[in-house]
């Protein structure tokens, strides 16, 4: 199965790069993983609504040149999984749908709206806000977690 993390702004934070790097390593048995780092549109210090919706859409256009197979956006309204039950969505429903799929954290403004309509289904890390870089880590362990889960193994435990 092909996974890939599309995510919008720059990751600055040495030890959450050092983390995204362990994880992407650990992947490499279960799946072909790509890590895809898109830059934020910039915007003015106090931008208002239009600009920020504008802004949004070109970065939904540029997203769109990388998506593969299935989209999974994560957003605050997305539906929350157990580590169980997101293992069978990755390692069962989403194979049978496709092989391949496209997580997909915004800016600090979100997504496009229009990317979550297009949507297979659109995730939550959590009810919390966390910076960009930790939740593309939180993500990472997770999908890593779920093909533990799948192969039994006591990672989990």
């Amino acid at each position: 199965m092909q996974i890939q993390l599309i995510t919008v702004g720059k990751q600055k934070e040495p030890h959450l790069l050092q983390a995204q790097e362990i994880y992407q390593k650990r992947l490499t048995p279960f799946c072909k993983f790509d890590f895809i780092q898109l830059p934020a549109v910039r915007l003015s210090d106090q931008p208002s609504e239009k600009e920020i919706q504008k802004a949004l859409s070109q970065e939904a256009a540029q997203i769109r040149k990388h998506l593969k197979g299935i989209s999974i956006p994560l957003c605050i309204e997305g539906k929350s999984y157990s580590s169980e039950d997101f293992s069978i969505l990755l390692t069962k429903t989403i194979p049978m749908k496709d092989s391949a799929v496209s997580f997909i954290i915004g800016s600090s403004f979100g997504l496009d709206s229009s990317l979550k309509q297009e949507s297979f289904l659109k995730l939550s890390i959590s009810a919390m806000t966390f910076p960009h870089a930790l939740a593309s880590v939180m993500l990472m362990e997770q999908i890593y977690r779920a093909y533990q889960i799948a192969a039994n193994t006591s990672y989990h435990k």
